[in-house]
């Protein structure tokens, strides 16, 4: 039995309900209808050849992200981009006007009733206690309008509106804005994440004092040695441990705030001379300047290893397969720029000067385990590393090719990509030959995303994105065609195939691990081993125990921020709070 003959229940009825379109029965339709649609853009002598390679490609585990494989080819008025970051005013404005707000939201409005996901820095929002020309009061009370906003968006299907907010660590508003999601249960269209320096991660090691500021001037008179060089008007000095806390007992708590590691990000970014970044996407794994957006496509690796869990052989992984599958992949993906719907003009001026996008993966831990290394393992990391590498190295490689033959991004420039100590100095060096001849087409090519839908419809339930598996069999809630949510029974694919070649009864060996198994720490070196691989940025929760102390979640996030890491999320399982993954479930 093929391990994609039967499917899941569960797959078979996420496909049915989010990505089959009128008169299609199986993923190959999915498949067929994306494939013609990207090859469309193409010169019409290469249409059909191009479009056999993008179908294949995808029956051999290279997909679009959702909104590609929903999208492409229909009359739905959706694009095919998932991710976004858009501005709440001006960027020679450094306060937003109530009037920016409003047109925000308009903005906001139009992106996520086309389905995309959209992230905000709200770091231009006057402070309660300013006035600015806003009547806003504060940070959260304009949060709280963004999402409602996306509540009464009336979405198709099963997908809602998801969406990223950003604040400084030095907006006067930072504690409000950090405690506003205790419990769970205020602005659930949102993710909240603290942009946070390397100058506040240094006051909050050394017990310094914090200064909060901001652009707009406080309502209580000043003196003028409480304005900052910069502008800016010096509201309060804080402990930076103080705040630290806060952000602590949290994330602790409530799985929120993330922080984004904003130095870093900006330092190496490859556009940082002409771009600035303050935001991600709704789940941190794209970077973005102002109106900048990123089509993303994951590739299952649980496809690429021969002879898994040494059945039949010793296990071997294909990277010929991938470099393969990773050159198709880029075409596809610049194809989508030219074919989507843009929500608003200046998306779309902003993607098409710079054309990013994202080759990712699924199906990571599965693939480990397929090759019998535990993922908490340091040969684990290390197999996933040159797996990253492979990814980045052909994924260059094909942007340069496709700039040999349509052009490169607009704004190309070789400076840009091949400094001393860029991320492309480091790629192979017949690939920074071809850059230095031809250019790139695309400005980023590598982001790591959740995956969550299309590896369930498409990919027989893999490990989602380069997480690890949650459990191997479980209850996974699910809403359909607006109905209530469903408990569907739902068991991950490196587990079905492995009883699939040894029998239900087998015993799992050691190597299976379950995300509740790792270490925190752990999962942290496995995203310091991939993100100097990933030119945007890596989407994955670290998981850490129910009992975890406050103390234990502040180690952790120190260690992410000194390995360079570009963000962290962590989640403690809370039996009160209810889950969307349960290990309860009909007939486990």
């Amino acid at each position: 039995m093929s391990r994609r003959d039967t499917a899941q229940s569960i797959c078979a009825s996420v496909l049915a309900d989010r990505y089959l379109a009128p008169g299609e029965s199986d993923r190959r339709d999915v498949f067929r209808r994306v494939a013609l649609a990207l090859a469309a853009v193409e010169p019409e002598p290469l249409r059909n050849r191009v479009a056999a390679r993008f179908y294949r490609n995808m029956l051999r585990g290279a997909i679009g992200a959702g909104r590609i494989m929903a999208n492409a080819g229909t009359t739905q008025p959706g694009t095919m981009v998932n991710c976004f970051v858009q501005p709440l005013c001006p960027p020679q404005r450094r306060v937003a006007l109530a009037d920016d707000i409003e047109r925000a939201l308009s903005d906001a409005r139009a992106t996520l009733s086309m389905g995309g996901g959209v992230g905000y820095d709200f770091s231009a929002i006057a402070p309660a206690l300013g006035e600015s020309g806003s009547s806003s009061g504060g940070v959260c009370p304009v949060v709280d309008r963004f999402d409602e906003a996306c509540r009464r968006l009336t979405f198709a299907g099963a997908r809602h509106g998801a969406q990223m907010a950003v604040l400084r660590c030095d907006h006067p508003d930072l504690v409000a804005f950090v405690r506003a999601k205790r419990g769970r249960t205020r602005w659930p269209t949102f993710n909240v994440s603290v942009a946070v320096t390397d100058a506040f991660m240094s006051a909050v090691a050394d017990d310094a004092p914090w200064t909060l500021a901001h652009h707009a001037k406080p309502t209580r008179p000043r003196a003028a040695s409480s304005r900052r060089a910069d502008g800016a008007y010096v509201y309060t000095q804080i402990g930076a441990r103080m705040l630290w806390r806060d952000i602590v007992e949290c994330a602790r708590e409530s799985a929120e705030p993330g922080l984004l590691f904003i130095d870093t990000i900006n330092a190496a970014n490859v556009l940082a001379p002409i771009e600035t970044i303050d935001a991600t996407n709704p789940c941190g794994e794209q970077p973005l300047p102002a109106w900048g957006s990123c089509v993303l496509g994951p590739i299952d690796l649980s496809r690429l290893v021969h002879h898994p869990f040494g059945a039949d052989g010793e296990p071997c992984f294909d990277y010929a397969r991938l470099a393969s599958l990773v050159r198709t992949q880029v075409r596809l993906l610049d194809n989508v720029i030219t074919a989507t719907r843009w929500p608003l003009a200046a998306q779309a001026r902003e993607a098409l000067s710079k054309r990013r996008i994202g080759v990712g993966v699924t199906g990571l831990a599965d693939a480990l385990a397929m090759m019998r290394l535990p993922y908490d393992a340091p040969p684990a990391r290390a197999l996933a590393a040159r797996i990253a590498a492979c990814i980045r190295d052909h994924a260059y490689a094909a942007s340069s090719e496709i700039a040999a033959e349509r052009g490169p991004y607009p704004l190309f420039d070789a400076a840009y990509h091949l400094a001393p100590g860029s991320f492309g100095s480091r790629l192979p060096e017949p690939v920074r030959v071809a850059i230095a001849r031809h250019g790139l087409r695309n400005s980023h090519l590598l982001s790591f995303a959740p995956t969550g839908s299309v590896s369930l419809a498409l990919a027989d339930n893999c490990s989602n994105g380069i997480e690890p598996a949650y459990d191997w069999v479980y209850g996974r809630a699910v809403r359909l065609g607006g109905r209530e949510a469903r408990v569907y029974r739902v068991e991950n694919h490196a587990h079905r195939l492995y009883h699939a070649i040894y029998g239900a009864q087998a015993p799992l060996p050691g190597y299976f691990r379950r995300a509740r198994e790792i270490g925190a720490l752990e999962h942290v070196s496995m995203l310091a081993a991939l993100q100097p691989f990933v030119d945007a940025a890596i989407s994955k929760t670290v998981t850490i125990d129910s009992g975890a102390y406050d103390a234990q979640v502040d180690t952790l996030l120190f260690a992410a921020w000194k390995a360079r890491l570009k963000g962290i999320t962590v989640f403690r399982p809370d039996p009160k709070l209810e889950a969307v993954l349960t290990p309860r479930c009909p007939t486990c």
